[in-house]
C-alpha cells in the first residue's frame, strides 16, 4: 500500500503549471494590503463634486469626501494634481469600491509622529507659554497642548520661593505667560495624548552666543538674582544666570546662604563648570584655601583644641580653625546616645590628629577626653573662631 502512495505522488504524476507574474502581484498585494487606521501615501487626482480621488498604487484608488473636511482648515481646492498626500485608511472598500480616506484623522498622526521626529533630533522650538499650573506651564504645537514642568525650566525661570510654598510657586510661573521660550520635546505619547517639553537642554541661538564668551575657569562679576537653601543664584548678565551651589560659597561651613547673600548684592565668582548651557560657579574659589596653609601646621600625632559644630551618622565634625575640619569618627564612642552626652555643641575639647590630608582636604582625629593635655604652642596660637564648610560624605 505504501509502494502505492509513494508512486502516486512521483513527480511523474504531479501536475505543474508555470508561475504567472500577475500571481506573485496579487500575493504581494494580499501581504501588503494596508489595514483600517493605518496611514498611506497617495498622489491627488482630481476632485469630482463632493469627493477627492487620490492614486495609491497597488492598492487601487482612494476617495475623501469634502464633508469631511468642512470643519477643518484642509482645502482640497488647494490640491494639485500630482502632489502627494498621507491619509488614514478608515475602510477598505466603502460602496463605491473605492478605498476610503481622511485627511483629518492623518493630520493628526502626521503630528504626532512629527513630535517623535522632533524628540528624536531633540530640535529646538520657540513656543509661547500660553497658561500656568503649580507643576508648571503649558504651551501648544501644532494644535497639540504640551506640558513644560517646572522641573524642566532653566535657572533663570525656575521658580526661586522659600520653603517651595506651592500657592508661591504658582504666582511666579503665571509671570512667565506670554513669553516665549526655546523648549525641546523629551516624551511624546500620542496614546496618551502626551507631549512634554523641557527648557533645560535647548539653547537659542542668542544664548549660544552669550555662553560662547565664557570659558571654565573664567571669573566674572555679577549680581545675586537670588538665594535658596541650596545655593544662590548669579545673574552674569541679562539672560545668563549660574549657580553657585552652598558648598562652593565659602571653605567655612555654611547653613543658611541667606546669612552670608542678599538678593542684589554683587559678587565675584569663578565658572566651575558649563554644561548644557548651565553654568556652576563658586565664590570659595577666589579666596585663599586654608588648607594650603594648613599643611604647614598639621601632621598626624598633633594634638589640637576643636569646636564641635556637627553631628551626622559617621560621627562628629569639629572646626580645628577657620576652614579646617575633620571627622571623629562614632566608632571612638560607645554609640551615637553616649557621643551626644559627651560632646556638645559649640564645646571645645582635646583631639588628636590620626589622619591629615591636606590635598585631599581631610582630617580625622580622635577624642582625649575631658581633660587638656598639654599642647604645643604654635597650637595654642590657633583659635577655632568661626565654622568651616563640611565635606560631603
Amino acid at each position: 500500500m505504501e509502494a502505492e502512495l509513494s508512486g502516486a505522488v512521483s513527480e511523474k504524476n504531479v501536475k505543474t503549471r508555470p508561475i504567472q507574474p500577475m500571481d506573485v502581484l496579487l500575493k504581494s498585494i494580499v501581504i501588503m494590503a494596508p489595514k483600517t487606521g493605518e496611514l498611506i501615501d497617495g498622489v491627488f487626482i482630481k476632485r469630482d463634486g463632493p469627493r477627492a480621488f487620490f492614486d495609491l498604487g497597488p492598492y487601487g484608488t482612494g476617495v475623501i469626501y469634502v464633508t469631511e473636511l468642512a470643519d477643518s482648515n484642509i482645502k482640497i481646492k488647494n490640491f494639485r494634481s500630482g502632489d502627494k498626500v498621507s491619509a488614514k485608511v478608515t475602510n477598505l472598500e466603502n460602496e463605491e469600491c473605492f478605498v476610503e480616506l481622511s485627511l483629518l484623522a492623518a493630520g493628526q498622526d502626521m503630528v504626532w509622529r512629527e513630535a517623535e521626529e522632533l524628540m528624536a533630533g531633540k530640535k529646538t522650538l520657540n513656543l509661547k507659554i500660553t497658561d500656568a499650573n503649580k507643576g508648571g506651564l503649558v504651551l501648544e504645537w501644532n494644535g497639540i497642548q504640551g506640558f513644560l514642568p517646572a522641573s524642566q525650566l532653566r535657572f533663570g525661570h525656575y521658580p526661586r520661593v522659600e520653603g517651595g510654598d506651592q500657592e508661591k510657586i504658582y504666582e511666579e510661573l503665571k509671570k512667565l505667560i506670554g513669553e516665549t521660550l526655546a523648549v525641546t520635546a523629551i516624551a511624546v505619547n500620542q496614546a496618551e495624548n502626551k507631549l512634554i517639553f523641557s527648557e533645560k537642554g535647548a539653547e537659542s541661538e542668542e544664548m549660544k552666543n552669550i555662553a560662547a564668551k565664557y570659558a571654565v575657569g573664567s571669573e566674572i562679576e555679577g549680581t545675586v538674582a537670588g538665594v535658596v537653601d541650596f545655593g544662590i543664584f548669579i545673574k552674569i548678565e541679562e539672560g545668563l544666570e549660574g549657580l553657585a551651589h552652598i558648598s562652593e560659597l565659602d571653605w567655612g561651613l555654611v547653613d543658611d546662604p541667606r546669612q552670608l547673600f542678599a538678593v542684589g548684592d554683587k559678587v565675584r565668582a569663578k565658572i566651575i563648570s558649563i554644561k548644557d548651557g548651565k553654568f556652576s560657579l563658586s565664590v570659595k574659589a577666589l579666596k585663599p584655601n586654608p588648607w594650603d596653609a594648613a599643611k604647614e601646621r598639621y601632621k598626624k600625632g598633633d594634638i589640637v583644641e576643636a569646636v564641635v559644630i556637627r553631628f551626622n551618622r559617621y560621627g562628629t565634625l569639629v572646626s580645628v580653625e577657620e576652614g579646617i575640619a575633620g571627622l571623629v569618627h562614632i566608632s571612638e564612642f560607645k554609640d551615637e546616645k553616649t557621643m551626644k552626652e559627651k560632646l556638645i555643641l559649640g564645646k571645645t575639647y582635646p583631639f588628636q590628629v590620626t589622619i591629615f590630608e591636606p590635598s585631599e582636604r581631610r582630617m580625622a582625629l580622635s577624642y582625649l577626653g575631658e581633660e587638656k593635655p598639654a599642647i604645643p604652642k604654635i597650637l595654642e596660637e590657633v583659635k577655632p573662631e568661626s565654622l568651616e564648610q563640611e565635606k560631603s560624605n
